[in-house]
C-alpha cells in the first residue's frame, strides 16, 4: 500500500478548520490526483473545548505547535497560526530542524523572514510552500515559479486586499465618507485587529514583496515597499476620478528599473475600462506582464475559509506528489540583493487641493509645477465652498519625487488650505 502523506496542522481558526474539512470531504479525490493518501493526524490549537464544526476526535491534540511540528506521526507541518514570528516562526523552524516540509499561509512571517527559512529548508532539501499567503484562493505564486518561469517579468500589479477594494467600492456606490465605510467594515469583521495592516496596505505590501521576490529572483525586502494607505480618500476623489473615466484602488506595483526595483502598494486611479477598474466589492486581483506571454489577468478571492484552504491544498497536493520546487523560484542562497529604486518610475499624477479663493492662487500653484518642470494636462476648478476654491489638476508623466518638491512648494506659497493629495496615475492598457 501507498504511504500516506501525514499531515500536521497548527492553528483551527477559519483556515485551519476548512483545511479539515477538504482533506475529510474529499480523501478519495485527493488520494487520486496525488498518488497517495493524504491524511491529518495531529492538530494544534489553544482551545480544546471550542466546537469548529468539524470532527477532530481522531486526531492527536498538541497544545502548542511547536510540540505538533517535533511529533514523529507528522510529514507536513501546515502553519496557519498567524503572526510575523512567535509561535508561527517558531513552528517553521521546529520543522525544518525536524525534516518536515511546511506549507504556510503566513504572509507577514515571510515577508520578514523568508530569506532564512527558505534558505534554512532548502539546506535540507525540504519544502517551504506559502501559495495561501498571497491573495488566498488566486494562484499567483504557481503562476510566477512555474507557469511564466520562462519569461523575464516586466510588471507585477495588484488589488490584494480585498477589505480596502470593499471600502473604495462601498464609497463610491452609496456615496458615502471613508470614515462610515470604515465603521461598516469593522462590524462586518472585514477588517483586521489591528486595522492599520489593512488600510495602511501593510498586509498587501506583504504579498506584493513576496511576489516580487519571485518575479525579479531577489531577497524579500519589505522595506523597500513604499506604502501608502487609503485613509485619504475621499468621496470626491472617488467622484473626480470617475468623471475622467477612472476608478480608484489600492493597487501594488512591482517592477525593476534601470536604478533598482521599484516596489509600491498605495492608492492609485486606473483606467476604469481595465480589468482592474472593473473589479468591484472584496475582490482580489493579480496582473503579471511577461516578455513573451503578454499580460496574464487573476481573479478570484483573496480570504475566506474556502479559498485559502484551496490554496493550502494545492501546495499539500505538490508535496504529496514529490515535487520539490524552491522556495521564491529559485535557490534561495541565489536571490540577489537589489538595490531600491529611487523615485520611482515617472507617471501621470491626479492632484487635489483646496486653495483660498483670491487673485492670483492658481497662478502660485502653476509657478510651484512649473519650477520643478511639471507640466499641467488638464485643470479643472470646482464648486467654492466660502472663501475655498477646490482645484483639480491632472499632470503630464513626472516622477513622484518632483511633485513631491513641487507639493512643499505650493505649501509655502501661503494660498493652500489644507494638505493637497496626490494620487499616481498607473498607466495599463484597457
Amino acid at each position: 500500500m501507498t504511504t500516506p502523506l501525514r499531515l500536521g496542522i497548527a492553528g483551527l481558526g477559519t483556515v485551519g478548520t476548512g483545511v479539515v474539512r477538504i482533506v475529510q470531504a474529499r480523501a478519495d479525490l485527493l488520494a487520486a490526483r496525488a498518488g497517495r493518501p493524504v491524511e491529518i493526524t495531529a492538530v494544534s490549537a489553544r482551545d480544546r473545548s471550542r466546537d469548529r464544526g468539524v470532527d477532530l476526535s481522531g486526531y492527536a491534540w498538541e497544545a502548542d505547535p511547536v510540540a505538533l511540528a517535533a511529533r514523529d506521526d507528522v510529514d507536513v507541518v501546515v502553519e496557519l497560526v498567524g503572526g510575523e514570528a512567535g509561535p508561527a516562526k517558531d513552528t517553521v523552524e521546529a520543522a525544518i530542524a525536524r525534516g518536515k516540509d511546511v506549507v504556510t499561509a503566513n504572509k507577514a512571517m515571510l515577508a520578514l523572514y523568508g530569506q532564512e527559512l527558505a534558505e534554512a529548508a532548502e539546506r535540507k532539501d525540504l519544502a517551504l510552500r506559502f501559495e495561501a499567503a498571497v491573495a488566498g484562493g488566486i494562484p499567483c505564486v504557481k503562476a510566477l515559479t512555474e507557469g511564466l518561469a520562462g519569461n523575464r517579468i516586466e510588471r507585477v500589479m495588484g488589488v490584494m486586499n480585498g477589505t480596502c477594494n470593499y471600502i473604495l467600492t462601498r464609497m463610491e456606490d452609496a456615496g458615502l465618507p471613508y470614515d462610515t465605510v470604515f465603521a461598516e467594515a469593522k462590524a462586518l469583521g472585514y477588517l483586521e485587529a489591528d486595522p492599520q495592516l489593512d488600510v495602511g496596505g501593510i498586509d498587501a505590501g506583504h504579498k506584493l514583496a513576496l511576489l516580487a521576490s519571485i518575479a525579479y529572483g531577489t531577497r524579500v525586502d519589505f522595506d523597500g515597499v513604499l506604502l501608502e494607505g487609503i485613509e485619504r480618500v475621499s468621496v470626491a476623489d472617488i467622484r473626480h476620478a470617475a468623471d475622467m473615466g477612472f476608478k480608484v484602488k489600492l493597487l501594488g506595483v512591482a517592477q525593476m528599473n534601470e536604478d533598482g526595483l521599484e516596489a509600491r502598494m498605495s492608492p492609485c486611479l486606473v483606467p476604469a475600462t481595465s480589468p482592474l477598474g472593473q473589479l468591484d466589492g472584496a475582490t482580489n486581483m493579480v496582473v503579471l506582464e511577461g516578455d513573451a506571454v503578454g499580460q496574464i489577468v487573476m481573479r478570484g478571492a483573496g480570504a475566506g475559509e474556502g479559498p485559502t484552504a484551496s490554496a493550502v491544498l494545492s501546495d499539500i497536493m505538490e508535496i504529496a506528489r514529490g515535487t520539490r520546487l524552491s522556495t521564491f523560484g529559485q535557490p534561495a542562497a541565489s536571490l540577489r540583493a537589489v538595490a531600491r529604486a529611487q523615485g520611482g518610475s515617472p507617471a501621470p499624477y491626479y492632484v487635489r487641493m483646496d486653495l483660498e479663493d483670491r487673485p492670483g492662487a492658481l497662478a502660485k500653484i502653476a509657478a510651484a509645477l512649473g519650477e520643478s518642470g511639471i507640466s499641467i494636462d488638464r485643470m479643472r476648478q470646482y464648486d467654492h465652498v466660502e472663501t475655498t476654491a477646490r482645484v483639480l489638476i491632472v499632470t503630464h508623466r513626472t516622477a513622484r519625487v518632483d511633485l513631491d518638491r513641487a507639493i512643499s512648494a505650493m505649501q509655502r506659497t501661503g494660498v493652500l488650505v489644507g494638505d493637497p493629495v496626490a494620487l499616481r496615475i498607473e498607466e495599463i492598457p484597457s
